[in-house]
């Protein structure tokens, strides 16, 4: 198996396809990562990391646990992993030689929480947001207009970027509170964006309730991530997740940008460095206001459960 080595890392198997369906090899992949690393690293820097791979012949998989056998220079940081109920090792990626070492494992997609290692405070919050099934991207545009608006409203800015996948995120980097206020801001973000236009937007977590309007999705808290800004997706071609000028949104589509574009795009410049304002504090009132609003994931829960006792009452009945 012919290997070329990049920074210190032996990288294999570079023109054989990345994975199923992609139309795209190894190669295109390590190639952008290293373009970008300037660029990426910091988006990444200091944060646990969570990935999704790919490999010819199997479904992509979301990883979190570091690699068996991982060089021994690559930074790992213990995490509690709320899902398999255990401490886990999750890779931190400093350096290009680290993000290298993720490109030749195949790792595509690379996620981030608003959050630093040995420091609990949220660095941001974001709000996402996805059409419905069927509806052009330009209900998403318009709603993240009204999540500008709302922000405005409350004396705060954000940048937006694709998602690379069907949405937008809107991010607002933020100081000085701790994580349960900046979730609860978060809701009442999303409640007065959704509250502008309600044909439009809604807060719904349950599919069921939505009635083909745009999701402002505010859950992306606490230990949850988002993919981060230049991160490649798994999709066809490998968009990217990519900045984007607010007076520009309307004339963007999620997948315009792949890796193989991004970096002609890019040139020098540093598009989300320029776009993110400096991190705000929250406003008291905006804070006070989302811990009155009920979580929407436990929320949620309990309605799906409420549901289905009155199903399986009227079942009964029957």
């Amino acid at each position: 198996m012919a290997t070329e080595e990049r920074d210190g890392v032996a990288l294999s198997s570079l023109d054989s396809p990345l994975g199923d369906d992609l139309g795209v090899t190894k190669r295109q992949l390590v190639d952008y990562l290293d373009a970008v690393a300037e660029r990426l690293v910091p988006q990444l820097a200091g944060r646990p990391l969570s990935v999704k791979r790919v490999r010819p012949g199997q479904p992509p998989f979301m990883q979190r646990n570091v690699s068996k056998g991982a060089p021994d220079w690559v930074r790992t940081a213990p995490m509690w992993s709320e899902g398999s109920h255990r401490e886990i090792h999750q890779v931190v990626c400093d350096d290009r030689r680290t993000l290298l070492w993720l490109g030749n494992q195949r790792a595509v997609e690379l996620h981030v929480p608003f959050f630093r290692i040995g420091n609990p405070e949220p660095t941001g919050l974001v709000l996402d947001l996805d059409p419905p099934e069927g509806a052009d991207f330009s209900v998403v545009v318009a709603t993240a207009h009204l999540v500008r608006q709302a922000l405005q409203g409350a004396g705060l800015a954000g940048a937006v970027k694709t998602s690379g996948s069907k949405g937008v995120h809107v991010v607002v980097p933020v100081t000085g509170s701790p994580g349960e206020d900046v979730a609860a801001a978060t809701r009442a973000l999303a409640a007065r964006t959704a509250a502008l236009d309600t044909d439009l937007a809604t807060t719904a977590y349950l599919l069921e309730d939505r009635e083909g309007r745009v999701f402002v999705d505010s859950t992306r808290s606490g230990q949850a991530t988002i993919v981060a800004p230049y991160s490649p997706r798994l999709r066809p071609g490998l968009p990217v997740s990519f900045p984007v000028a607010w007076d520009a949104l309307e004339d963007v589509r999620p997948g315009d940008v792949t890796v193989t574009t991004a970096p002609g795009l890019l040139g020098d410049d540093d598009p989300w460095a320029r776009a993110l304002p400096d991190p705000q504090r929250l406003p008291a009132e905006l804070v006070a206001e989302g811990h009155a609003i009920p979580v929407a994931r436990v929320q949620a829960m309990h309605e799906g459960k409420r549901r289905k006792r009155a199903r399986e009452a009227t079942s009964t009945e029957g």
